[in-house]
């Protein structure tokens, strides 16, 4: 039985901070810490996964924005635990509250949002971009 897309539905996603998810792997800055843009990554992995927990298999989503504030530095070597539970849902754009915490507190919260599609139709448009 396929379970409802509705508020209060919440996923996480975890990872280890390893040198390659560091700012300074990534670019994002020089020190060995994780880095913003994994942080964003696991933020929207535990919301894709969750839809896509409760999509058919034709659909999927795709993020359309984050907004976050990234509030503390994780070193190398200690876990990452990212949630994302849904506020809002308006047809097929769905709203989250996300956040990301260490094994110390909070590293980080914010918004995002996504919209749900159907693959072959999305992926077919973004190729069609290949051909003009």
């Amino acid at each position: 039985m396929e379970q409802k897309i509705e508020v209060g539905l919440i996923n996480e996603a975890e990872c280890v901070v390893t040198a390659e998810n560091t700012a300074r792997s990534l670019g994002s800055g020089c020190l060995q810490v994780f880095a913003t843009p994994a942080m964003c990554c696991l933020m929207e992995k535990a919301a894709s996964d969750l839809l896509d927990s409760l999509l058919d298999e034709a659909s999927t989503s795709v993020g359309i924005s984050l907004q976050i504030a990234h509030t503390a530095a994780t070193p190398v070597g200690m876990g990452v635990t990212a949630a994302a539970e849904i506020t809002a849902v308006e047809g097929r754009r769905i709203s989250f509250r996300v956040t990301a915490r260490d094994e110390a507190g909070e590293i980080g919260s914010g918004t995002h949002e996504r919209f749900i599609v159907f693959k072959e139709k999305f992926q077919m448009k973004a190729d069609a971009k290949m051909h003009r």
